[in-house]
């Protein structure tokens, strides 16, 4: 249902703003809904829909938000300033980026923290494809130029010769690329090479770079890296709790801005200060242990990464030898795989589009997923997004806790502790080569 939709009494619609007019919600939100609807149903539901993190959030930090629970006052609008510093030194200490507290802007979520950022920088965003689903809705409601840049190559990323050739022989005006990385919905990321020449490119054309490294800690070598190392003077890095940390209900987000751009970080706050005056006192409070770390924060990424790992592993070996196309990731909890190696078979069932294909699984074979079309790919390109979350972590922790150290996270281990997550690659797959008929004979 969208927006226009939902408006009660035809005349109540003269007063919805235009820019709201046939906006539907969050497509992430809008697959976990109808999944759980299916599931009060009866039916059985493989949900790969929802990017939220299987893992607890860490003891240390959930003892900390215990022990500020009465917390009540408001706090700054720019946030706790031991926070402020703890997230300055988080950056300085994984990324060497050399900021200040008073360079930290704190939110409630970093989602909130972006639409903010487009309320106050009046120019174009710039997309690159496929990117999660919320950068250009949110430059929809508020009227923002955003235009989609397309990846190159089979990988899909965004390569320093496409940005080149897109702004080549334009005049400046004010710019925004949103870089994100880990990738949603790839799971890839960059180099420091490839990070090294993009930023030159933004130089070059004096364009502001919002990079979001929500996924950064879930790179699975722990070797994320960031643009700013290399245009310190034009990024903004955002980062928050909701994928590292396990606290995606929490709702707190980051942003570490340059002093050049100390301007635009007043222009949010102002703007925050009107809108959601502050964040959870508690939240932030329990915040400061997650971003200063320490061995029992690094102990959990460690284990987290290695099942995350394991996991896409499995799964991507699973996509491949069925035929289609996926890309290998290098971070957080998803896989991007084209069926379009199938697309004569799929064509003769009638999809020839990833919202068909889509839409089609959820309702023959209970396969919860998102079209590669709400991630800005092209409608007749067959992809679509794995979220690769619906298993227990909490017992997979424990589990991979009592296992010597250093040992292997395997298939078999994978077998037992994310059996939803193979089960419904599975039954999807089957969908795909076989119809309806076969995904129907592996549900419960």
């Amino acid at each position: 249902m969208t927006i226009q939709d939902s408006v009660g009494h035809p005349d109540q619609r003269v007063a919805l703003a235009p820019r709201l007019i046939g906006l539907g919600p969050s497509p992430t939100i809008a697959i976990q809904e109808r999944a759980n609807a299916l599931a009060r149903a009866g039916r059985r539901v493989h949900r790969f829909g929802l990017g939220q993190s299987p893992f607890p959030v860490p003891r240390v930090v959930v003892d900390a938000l215990r022990a500020h629970a009465d917390r009540k006052d408001y706090l700054p609008t720019a946030g706790l300033p031991e926070l402020r510093e703890a997230v300055a030194e988080y950056h300085r200490r994984r990324q060497r980026i050399e900021r200040s507290a008073d360079a930290v802007l704190v939110g409630p979520g970093s989602k909130e923290l972006m639409f903010l950022l487009q309320v106050a920088f009046d120019g174009e965003i710039l997309i690159p494809t496929p990117a999660w689903v919320s950068y250009e809705p949110q430059a929809r409601i508020l009227g923002r130029l955003s235009t989609r840049l397309a990846h190159t190559g089979a990988d899909r990323r965004l390569s320093p010769d496409a940005l080149e050739s897109m702004l080549e022989g334009e005049a400046w005006r004010p710019r925004v690329l949103i870089l994100n990385y880990p990738n949603n919905p790839t799971g890839l990321t960059y180099a420091p090479d490839e990070l090294a020449a993009l930023a030159a490119v933004c130089r070059r054309h004096g364009i502001v770079v919002l990079s979001d490294e929500i996924y950064g800690e879930l790179h699975f070598e722990g070797a994320h890296a960031s643009i700013a190392t290399h245009l310190p003077e034009a990024t903004i890095v955002s980062s928050g709790l909701s994928k590292w940390c396990g606290a995606g209900g929490w709702r707190l987000g980051t942003f570490l801005f340059p002093r050049e751009l100390a301007w635009l970080q007043e222009a949010m706050r102002v703007v925050a200060s009107e809108t959601f005056t502050s964040t959870s006192a508690p939240i932030q409070y329990a915040a400061v242990s997650a971003f200063q770390g320490g061995l029992p924060i690094e102990r959990y990424l460690a284990r987290v990464r290695k099942i995350l790992h394991a996991v896409a592993l499995e799964v991507v070996r699973r996509i491949r030898e069925a035929g289609a196309a996926v890309a290998m990731p290098q971070g957080a909890f998803y896989v991007f795989p084209d069926f379009g190696p199938a697309r004569r078979a799929l064509a003769a069932r009638g999809i020839r589009t990833s919202r068909e294909l889509c839409s089609r699984l959820l309702e023959e074979a209970g396969v919860a997923c998102l079209p590669g079309s709400a991630f800005g790919r092209p409608p007749d390109e067959l992809t679509a997004r794995l979220s690769l979350v619906d298993f227990d972590g909490s017992k997979a922790l424990a589990a991979l806790e009592a296992m010597p150290q250093g040992a292997d996270v395997d298939a078999a281990f994978i077998e037992l502790h994310a059996h939803a997550v193979l089960e419904g690659v599975e039954s999807l797959l089957r969908w795909v080569a076989e119809g309806p008929a076969a995904a129907a004979s592996t549900r419960g």
